[in-house]
C-alpha cells in the first residue's frame, strides 16, 4: 500500500524519505517552503542523490508537494495572483530536481468576484505556470466549498481542466474530509460518488489521495480533519476506500491531527491493516 504523512522539510528530502520509512511508510507529503509563504530553502544536489537512491531502493510512491496556504491564484488582489503565479512556477522548477512527482495546491477564493471569474482567472494563470516540459503534474485540491473557495464541487474542477492549455500536466488530489464536507456521501456510496468523478472529470486524473476523517457531518462545507476512524466518516468508509480497486494503486497521504509522530506511526499501521 502506498501510504504516508505529511512531513517536514527542514531536514531535506533524505531526511523525510527516511522518516517516512521509519514511519511504515513508502511515500510522504512536504511543503515546498514555509506554509505561510515565504523562501524556500537551497537545494542540495548531494541530498536530492541521496533521496532518489533511497525512494528507488525503498520502492516508494510519487510523492506530493503541497503549496503554502496562503497561495491564492484567483485573488481580487493583483500582487497576491502576481506572487501565487511567481512562486508557483519557482516550485514547479525546484520539484524538476526530483522529476515526475506531484504538486498540490488549493485552486483559490474567489473572494466575491463570483465562482466563474475564479476559474477563468484559475485556468488564466496556470496556463501562464504550466509548461511543457516538466515532469511534475499539477494536482488540483478538492475542496469542502467553505466560504468562496472554488474546489467544492467537481465541476468547477473541470471547468478549470478544461481551459488548461497543456492538459497531461494536470490532475486532481482527492481530499476524503474535503469532499464529505462538500456534501458527497463517500460514507454510505464512494463508489457512487467515484463514478462521478469519472464521468465529470475522468479517473485517469485522479492522482493522489488525502486520506482524513472529519469532525463534522456531510455537507457542511468546514473543513476539520480528524484522526481516521474517529469522525464523521469512519472505519468502515475508509475500509472501504482504501481497497476500492479504483483507487487502491494511488498515494494516501495522511493530514490528521496528531501530536507526535508516534500517533502516525499507529494510523499508518492501522490503515495498512484494513488492507484485504
Amino acid at each position: 500500500m502506498n501510504i504516508g504523512i505529511h512531513l517536514s522539510s527542514t531536514g531535506g528530502y533524505k531526511s523525510m524519505a527516511d522518516m517516512a520509512i521509519k514511519l511504515g511508510g513508502n511515500t510522504f507529503q512536504f511543503f515546498t517552503r514555509n506554509p505561510r509563504g515565504g523562501q524556500a530553502k537551497p537545494i542540495d544536489p548531494k541530498d536530492i542523490e541521496n533521496f532518489i537512491k533511497i525512494s528507488k531502493e525503498k520502492e516508494f510512491s510519487k510523492i506530493v508537494a503541497h503549496a503554502p496556504y496562503t497561495f491564492n491564484l484567483c485573488s481580487a488582489n493583483e500582487n497576491i495572483r502576481n506572487f501565487t503565479k511567481k512562486t508557483m512556477i519557482d516550485d514547479i522548477k525546484r520539484m524538476e530536481y526530483i522529476p515526475e512527482n506531484y504538486y498540490n495546491f488549493h485552486p483559490g477564493n474567489h473572494v466575491g468576484q463570483g465562482i466563474q471569474t475564479g476559474i477563468e482567472i484559475i485556468s488564466e494563470s496556470l496556463n501562464e505556470i504550466i509548461n511543457e516540459n516538466q515532469t511534475t503534474i499539477v494536482l488540483l485540491e478538492t475542496m469542502s466549498g467553505k466560504g468562496s473557495e472554488i474546489g467544492g464541487k467537481f465541476e468547477e474542477l473541470k471547468k478549470i481542466i478544461d481551459r488548461v492549455n497543456i492538459k497531461s500536466k494536470i490532475g486532481v488530489c482527492l481530499d476524503t474530509c474535503h469532499v464529505h464536507d462538500a456534501g458527497y456521501d463517500i460514507v454510505n456510496n464512494f463508489g457512487k460518488v467515484l463514478n462521478e468523478f469519472d464521468k465529470i472529470i475522468g479517473l485517469d486524473r485522479l492522482k493522489a489521495i488525502h486520506l482524513n476523517d472529519s469532525k463534522n457531518a456531510c455537507g457542511s462545507r468546514k473543513d476539520r480533519h480528524e484522526k481516521i476512524g474517529k469522525g464523521y466518516i469512519g472505519e468502515d468508509a475508509v475500509k472501504k476506500i482504501v481497497n476500492d480497486e479504483k483507487v487502491r494503486c494511488l498515494p494516501f497521504l495522511l493530514e490528521t491531527p496528531h501530536e507526535n509522530l508516534v500517533g502516525y506511526k499507529e494510523e499508518i499501521d492501522f490503515v495498512k491493516s484494513m488492507r484485504k
